[in-house]
């Protein structure tokens, strides 16, 4: 299911997309496991800072998603309710992705190359503040 594939790399994507640039992050996204193998170097894309100020812009919102949906997560009782509750964040991140006029694999792709490239990590730091 193609959607269902987009949503585990999207909350993935946004937890370390959130701490990587330091901005607030929800307890449950906080939680996500170490990368255990360092990342292969590679050159990153040059992004522009519209492209860069999109991913910050949505990171912030899916922040605040993510902080709206961790305790109701946290809350949910039967795998119904939690994946009710998940379906429901993962739709308005998604959104907010959209809504800065990215798709999921941009935003993903910026937060691989953020992952490998410490310069562009300041870049959108900067970009953030």
């Amino acid at each position: 299911m193609q959607r269902g594939q987009t949503r585990k790399h999207l909350i993935g994507a946004m937890s370390a997309a959130i701490l990587g640039m330091g901005l607030a992050a929800a307890p449950a996204m906080a939680q996500q496991p170490a990368q255990t193998q360092p990342p292969i170097a590679s050159p990153a894309p040059d992004y522009s800072n519209a492209q860069l100020e999109s991913f910050v812009n949505a990171s912030r919102k899916i922040a605040m998603i993510s902080q709206e949906y961790s305790p109701r997560l946290q809350a949910a009782t039967d795998e119904a309710s939690k994946r009710k509750v998940f379906e429901e964040a993962d739709g308005k991140m998604v959104k907010a992705v959209h809504d800065e006029g990215m798709t999921v694999d941009q935003f993903n792709g910026i937060n691989q190359a953020l992952q490998q490239d410490p310069k562009l990590v300041n870049r959108v730091q900067e970009l953030a503040k």
